[in-house]
């Protein structure tokens, strides 16, 4: 359990920040950067939260909240989760499993895509498709991160894979949000009207 009783440390006033294994790095390193849009993901989807959404979803929504804190608990430590001694939190391949099976059940309720939707429709659906946005953006950043070549860059794939599953529920949940996909609104290429 973590216990904080004070909120500033003042630590960071030089312009650099800890990670987990007690490096100080500069808040642009693109660690910082990927882990803090895992954060603006998990806030985007807690402003979905309060839209009104079925209780399963928020159920389900908590869940991935929960787990992009330890997304972001993982992304705060540099390794690559193969270190048999690593006594570290990180995400595993279950994670990836839940969210497929939470995709292939919303899935089957969806009507058909018979056209890219635009990101609208009722504001939770609004709400989800900003999270999936967000949630891609974060994806890059820790690719980006994954690519270097030194130590600073190794990443666990475990959490590139949960991103990246990660933005397809949020699609999949949006479009649950617009009633199944009755609400989706839909692309018109070349902006012509509906037949």
């Amino acid at each position: 359990m973590v216990h904080l009783s004070k909120i500033y440390t003042r630590t960071g006033d030089d312009g650099t920040t800890g990670l987990g294994d007690g490096e100080r790095v500069p808040k642009h390193h693109l660690r910082i950067d990927a882990y803090g849009t895992v954060d603006e993901t998990s806030s985007a989807i807690g402003v979905a939260l309060t839209q009104g959404l079925s209780e399963r979803m928020t159920d389900t929504l908590v869940q991935v909240q929960n787990d992009l804190f330890d997304v972001g608990a993982d992304l705060c430590v540099p390794g690559d989760g193969s270190d048999a001694d690593e006594q570290r939190l990180r995400v595993g391949a279950a994670y990836v499993e839940r969210l497929e099976r939470w995709i292939d059940e919303a899935n089957t309720e969806l009507t058909p895509l018979n056209s890219f939707i635009l990101p609208g429709g009722e504001p939770g659906a609004a709400w989800l498709h900003l999270a999936r946005t967000v949630c891609r953006r974060a994806e890059r950043l820790v690719q980006g991160l994954s690519a270097r070549d030194d130590e600073a860059g190794r990443v666990n794939p475990e959490v590139l894979r949960y991103l990246n599953r990660l933005s397809d529920l949020l699609f999949v949940l949006a479009r649950a949000a617009n009633d199944n996909g009755q609400l989706d609104v839909l692309w018109r290429p070349g902006g012509t009207p509906d037949q």
